[in-house]
């Protein structure tokens, strides 16, 4: 009797310790906060900012013009190229400039040769009037004879120079090196230098020196001219900054807008800006406290912007309102209180996270 009581004793425990196998594990346990990588935020000085459009543009612009009357033979660069500076932007005919250039270099010659003529009987004479052999008024004939002949020298040179000046302008050559905007003639145009102007041709804008020009409200001018500071967002969200190197502010309102110019001067460099683009930009207004986070940290489903939050209870998927995007961070409007941990991994969280429901549910 006594052993078959004590079989049936330990084949209840087997029984109990087989149910207890098979339960849940407790919901604290499933829920407490796991060993992911966080970070505490607290909201940080930043600068306060007012954003407003404006247009990217070159500070060297140019409408290249002809200076001399010719015929196009020659425009090896269209529009939108990108040239070098010296590189050719057209040319032209050039047999009366270089006709010109021979007839000019003869008057030259000539005007040498009757030079040193003048002044060979000048010394002769000199040197018999000093003997006394001459009269004083032939003397000063001689010397008018030679100073004349020096200025007719001098005029032929310098209408030398203005015929070879007249050749040089049959090839016209990029000033700096830029983009070609536009193309006022074609191949087998004849130009004309003036009257009443010159004729455009070639219309050219420098990519190495940029600036900004924006239109602000005459409300927002008192504090960008107290900061100085602003920032060119290229890609419009901030994650992207070209800090300006100079702010001006122009001292006059438009009389029709009421609004005021003010012109950044962007660094040299390649930005990744082009003239006549619309970009976004961060004007310094003031100082406020921001809370910050990585942009690294945020999930994004749809139209849900979020962020996991650590705490004791586990890891939670809370929704956000975001702001302004400095560089990689983001500010957060609601939804994060300063203090609070969240999880600078959102994919280790999201797997966490997906791993502990399935095994909340398991039977």
């Amino acid at each position: 009797m006594k052993s078959v009581l004590r079989h049936v004793a330990m084949s209840l425990v087997v029984v109990a310790l087989a149910g207890c196998g098979n339960r849940n594990p407790p919901a604290a346990t499933r829920g407490a906060s796991p060993a992911l990588a966080g970070l505490v935020v607290h909201a940080q000085a930043a600068r306060d900012e007012q954003v407003w459009d404006g247009v990217v543009e070159a500070v060297n612009q140019a409408t290249i013009t002809a200076q001399t009357n010719a015929r196009v033979i020659e425009l090896p660069h269209d529009v939108n190229d990108v040239v070098a500076r010296g590189d050719v932007l057209v040319r032209f005919t050039d047999v009366e400039q270089k006709s010109a250039r021979s007839a000019a270099q003869a008057q030259v010659a000539a005007a040498e040769a009757t030079y040193r003529e003048a002044a060979a009987t000048y010394e002769r004479i000199k040197a018999v009037y000093a003997k006394g052999f001459v009269s004083a008024t032939q003397m000063d004939q001689q010397r008018a004879q030679r100073d004349a002949a020096q200025a007719a020298l001098a005029s032929a040179r310098a209408q030398s120079e203005q015929v070879g000046q007249a050749l040089d302008y049959t090839v016209l050559r990029a000033p700096y090196a830029g983009i070609i905007t536009r193309r006022y003639v074609q191949v087998g145009e004849a130009v004309q230098a003036g009257p009443p102007s010159p004729q455009p041709l070639i219309a050219l804008q420098s990519l190495d020196e940029l600036r900004v020009s924006v239109q602000v409200p005459q409300s927002a001018v008192d504090a960008i001219r107290r900061f100085h500071a602003a920032d060119v967002l290229p890609g419009g969200d901030g994650a992207r900054r070209v800090a300006a190197s100079s702010v001006k502010v122009f001292p006059y309102a438009d009389p029709d807008t009421h609004t005021f110019t003010v012109r950044l001067q962007l660094p040299a460099g390649d930005s990744g800006l082009y003239p006549g683009m619309t970009v976004k930009v961060a004007f310094a207004t003031g100082e406020a406290k921001r809370l910050l986070l990585p942009a690294s940290a945020l999930v994004q489903r749809g139209e849900l912007v979020g962020v996991y939050v650590l705490d004791e209870h586990g890891v939670a998927l809370r929704q956000l309102r975001i702001g302004h995007r400095i560089a990689d961070k983001v500010e957060v409007l609601a939804g994060l209180d300063d203090g609070e941990r969240i999880a600078t991994d959102p994919a280790a969280a999201a797997r966490w996270l997906t791993a502990d429901h399935r095994a909340g549910a398991a039977p």
